[in-house]
Order: C-alpha cells, then sequence, then structure tokens
C-alpha cells in the first residue's frame, strides 16, 4: 500500500457508561501498533490525539441522555478529521468509546461521495448501536453512532447536521449478541445485514463476511471497518465495559481480518472500546494491535510467538 496508515488518537469516553476509554489511545500506542504496521513495511504517521472542543448543543427530552454537548463536539471534530485524513491516506482512529464512530463514519460517507462512490461498513461489535436519541434508555451515546450515520430521524439539531448518510443497506453487522426490542425494529426497517453470533456459529465467519465483501468490491466502494473489543469474547479480550459472553474467538477474528486484507478493499479503521483499566497486562491491547496487523496484511505463517 503506497498511502500511508495514518493514526489519530480519540480520547473520548464520554460515550461510554463507566470510565477508562480514554485512556486507549495510549494502550494502543504502548501494545506496539505503530512498530506493528511499520513491520509490515508500511508508513506510518501519528498526529497525536485530537481535541474536541465542546460547543452549545440544544438540549434532549429524553432525561436519560450524558454529556450530550460533548458527543456532539466529537462527532463534528472527527468528522472533519476523518474526511480530511482519508485524501491523505488510510485513517486509523484509536478510541475512545464507540461513540466517535458517529464522527468517523460521517466523514468517510463524505469521503466517498467526494470521489462519486458508496461507503460501505464491516461493523464487528456484540451491539448494533442502533438506538436513536428517542429510543436510548441508558442514555449513554456509544449506543447511538450507526443509526445516526445512517440519517435516523431525530438527531436534529443535537448532532451535527449530516452531510452524506451511510446506506443502511450497506452496512453488514457480524458478531451481535445483545440487540433491544426497539434496535431490532429498526434495523430490519432500515434494512441492515445483521448477523448475530447464531449466524456465526450455523454458518462459520468466513461466508458472511465474504459475501459482503464481494459487494463492496462489485460496487466499487470505499470499506470502512469499525472493531468493538466487544466483538471478542471476553475470556480472551477482558479490557471492556461492556462484557457480553461468546463472543467472536481467536481464529474467527483474525480470519475476517485477513479477508479483508485480502480484498484490498480497506479505507478506513476504527479500534474502539478499549478499557486498559480493565485489561490484564495489556491482553486485549495487544490482541487488538495483531487483528490490526492481520487486517493491514500479516499473515498466519509470519505471525510472531507472544511472551507475557
Amino acid at each position: 500500500m503506497d498511502r500511508p496508515c495514518i493514526l489519530i488518537g480519540v480520547p473520548v469516553n464520554e460515550g461510554a457508561g463507566r470510565l477508562g476509554c480514554d485512556m486507549g489511545p495510549s494502550a494502543f500506542r504502548a501494545a506496539g501498533l505503530a512498530e506493528a504496521l511499520r513491520a509490515l513495511g508500511l508508513a506510518v504517521e501519528d498526529r497525536g490525539n485530537l481535541v474536541a472542543p465542546t460547543r452549545n448543543v440544544a438540549s434532549h427530552p429524553n432525561a436519560a441522555i450524558k454529556h450530550l454537548a460533548t458527543v456532539a463536539s466529537w462527532t463534528e471534530s472527527l468528522s472533519e478529521a476523518a474526511f480530511a485524513a482519508s485524501a491523505l491516506g488510510l485513517p486509523i482512529f484509536l478510541g475512545g468509546d464507540h461513540s466517535l464512530s458517529a464522527g468517523t463514519m460521517a466523514g468517510m460517507s463524505r469521503r466517498a461521495a467526494a470521489e462519486g462512490r458508496d461507503l460501505f461498513v464491516l461493523w464487528l461489535d456484540a451491539h448494533p448501536d442502533f438506538h436513536s436519541l428517542d429510543t436510548t434508555v441508558s442514555g449513554n451515546l456509544h449506543g447511538v453512532p450507526m443509526a445516526y450515520a445512517t440519517g435516523q430521524p431525530g438527531f436534529e439539531p443535537h448532532f451535527p447536521r449530516l452531510g452524506t448518510r451511510v446506506d443502511p443497506r450497506n452496512v453488514c453487522m457480524v458478531g451481535l449478541r445483545s440487540v433491544d426490542a426497539a434496535e431490532r425494529r429498526a434495523l430490519q426497517a432500515a434494512g441492515v445485514v445483521a448477523h448475530d453470533m447464531r449466524a456465526v456459529d450455523e454458518k462459520g465467519i468466513a461466508p458472511l463476511v465474504g459475501a459482503f465483501l464481494a459487494r463492496v468490491a462489485a460496487a466499487g466502494g470505499l470499506l470502512h471497518v469499525s472493531l468493538d473489543v466487544d466483538f471478542l469474547d471476553p475470556g480472551i479480550a477482558p479490557g471492556v465495559g461492556t462484557v457480553v459472553p461468546g463472543g467472536a474467538t481467536f481464529r474467527e477474528a483474525h480470519l475476517a481480518m485477513e479477508m479483508v486484507s485480502d480484498s484490498g478493499l480497506l479505507s478506513s479503521l476504527d479500534l474502539v472500546e478499549l478499557n486498559p483499566f480493565l485489561d490484564e497486562r495489556g491482553r486485549t491491547a495487544l490482541l487488538m494491535v495483531d487483528l490490526a496487523a492481520s487486517l493491514m496484511g500479516q499473515r498466519v505463517l509470519d505471525r510472531p510467538t507472544q511472551t507475557y
């Protein structure tokens, strides 16, 4: 790949229900993400951490919502950062909680439109994050980014005006195992391709990911991958605040990454919900870095033995 990997730290924690995700960017760096990418022969530019000044935002009648102004401000800043960085290289956003994806997807959708293409999103997560501001009960805004980015109603004037939405039919979710009733109805109505862990168990992860990548290739689209720590089984990735048993195994996750790498379609990446405070001697951070390396070209036979 000729274009550099552009690392952008996003120390946002306000979208999550507990403290710690703001330390994620430092943990990814300490786990050797830049070094792993350079070892694959890739150019890496680390732009440090993004800062999002809080702006005035209209209040919302849902009293459960937390930190609306802060998350909306991050969304605006990240949309601009994603659009700008994607003109120069492959942006990798180091989270931070999953609320950051509202901005990264908005910016990448704008980039795709500027190139006359469509944006496709591979969403690897235990949760669809498809709540609206009206339906969220927890009020934690890491549960709304996909609904916002796909143009679901109810976000204006509270969130930034969405320039180019992601077509929900161009979203493929893999690994779901915690979906609220309101989200289930909204996903079905919007036409999102949603595969829960039963589908992974019954069919295997390769056919599910492979069919989606074939669609992206046929459409000539840009591909954004959003990888949440809780996509993985907590037995191998304990450093996350939203623990849902029964997630992807080590090999399932690596296979998905390797398939995306083989496709040559990747345009941008989110690494989200790493909470170093809950991790065990960096296990989760190291695994996420290893997965990112597989996504960028590392192969099974080339993987070094890990020592702890």
